[in-house]
């Protein structure tokens, strides 16, 4: 008799798994896909998108028309609650929907500070879709008028979006500001070399970029950082630190450290082995996983093969994580950071091979 599988989230992890709907059909299983959105945006191109490098069309999936070509059922909603007990998940909208098995792959959320007031002109990266919202609204005034744009976070997000953003308003006639806040230290997690090409890229292309604390409060449109100093700014993106949803912590399914799913090296929960997942809402059991597009990818084959397996009461095989992985960051004005190992170089060479990389990327999924 088939069963009914649940992917939660179209995100990067599943991209296998939903382009293998109509095999998991066939076998007699139906399967059903929710997420709030018709299509999946490639966090990886999101900045790209920002600096009108390129188009929404360029970076997104089509969801819900590869559920349904496949005879799967799309389902635009969100996830706010699991009962792993009775199997069943919670959503926005009041509707509820049983399970058989579930995968989850729903992301993570920006960790927001106090915002008192005003909120109409901040922006989080996530969902990727808001960079485009904030593209038009930026772009619109600095054509008009001075503005100033503050992105805060000092990791690889913050640099990517600032850098990004900077080529956005790059025509503009008009006096532009594009700072960086970046807590107390610029990419603090990584070596000096990577860091010091980073701050070169850029400041050479007009950032400028603060190291003098956290932010605590936004109070219309105005910073407060934790060392008592304030800033104005007419945009503000936020590209500060992620959190997994907190619905499996509620449910008193066991997460890591960070609130994220549990899994063991099948990237299965331990103790509900009918609830999988991957990407960034989960915590990797044996080590923690860097909050990185790589591992989702490298996910994908192991967890559709799980999937797969589970559903028809086959063998499930372990999921390495791998060692070191390639970092590209998209700096704008077609410069970025490249790191493999020892091998470290910025320019456009870099750009040009994560420009590359992320098409082929696009091409292999859309084209299932």
């Amino acid at each position: 008799m088939g069963k009914h599988l649940v992917l939660a989230g179209g995100g990067h992890a599943h991209m296998v798994t939903l382009a293998n709907i109509k095999l998991l059909c066939d076998l007699g299983h139906t399967v059903t896909v929710i997420g709030p959105s018709d299509y999946h945006y490639y966090s990886g191109m999101g900045p790209g998108m920002l600096g009108a490098t390129y188009e929404p069309d360029d970076i997104r999936f089509a969801t819900r028309q590869t559920v349904e070509e496949q005879g799967g059922t799309f389902i635009r909603d969100s996830i706010t609650g699991v009962d792993p007990v009775a199997r069943r998940l919670h959503l926005a909208s009041g509707r509820i929907v049983d399970y058989d098995v579930v995968s989850f792959n729903t992301g993570s959320s920006v960790d927001l500070p106090e915002i008192i007031g005003d909120d109409s002109t901040i922006y989080t990266v996530k969902p990727i879709e808001r960079l485009y919202e904030a593209r038009q609204q930026i772009q619109d005034k600095a054509m008009q008028q001075s503005v100033a744009i503050a992105v805060i976070g000092g990791g690889p997000a913050g640099a990517e979006v600032a850098g990004n953003v900077r080529q956005l308003v790059s025509a503009s006639e008009h006096k532009v500001r594009v700072s960086l806040f970046a807590g107390h230290q610029f990419m603090s997690r990584f070596p000096e070399n990577v860091r010091r090409r980073s701050q070169d890229l850029l400041e050479k292309n007009g950032v400028i970029i603060h190291e003098y604390g956290y932010l605590k409060t936004i109070k219309d449109n105005t910073l407060i950082f934790d060392c008592g100093i304030t800033e104005h700014a007419d945009f503000i993106i936020l590209a500060t630190g992620v959190h997994p949803s907190s619905f499996f912590s509620q449910a008193g399914i066991a997460t890591g450290q960070d609130g994220g799913l549990l899994v063991n090296h099948y990237l299965q929960s331990p103790e509900y082995p009918e609830i999988f997942g991957g990407g960034d809402c989960i915590s990797f059991e044996s080590h923690p996983l860097d909050k990185v597009g790589v591992y989702a990818v490298r996910e994908n084959p192991i967890l559709f093969h799980n999937l797969k397996a589970y559903l028809q009461g086959e063998e499930l095989i372990p999921f390495d994580p791998g060692k070191d992985y390639l970092l590209i960051f998209n700096l704008g004005n077609g410069q970025g950071v490249f790191r493999k190992k020892w091998l470290i170089f910025a320019g456009t060479l870099a750009f040009w091979i994560k420009d590359w990389i992320d098409k082929k990327f696009m091409t292999k999924f859309k084209n299932k």
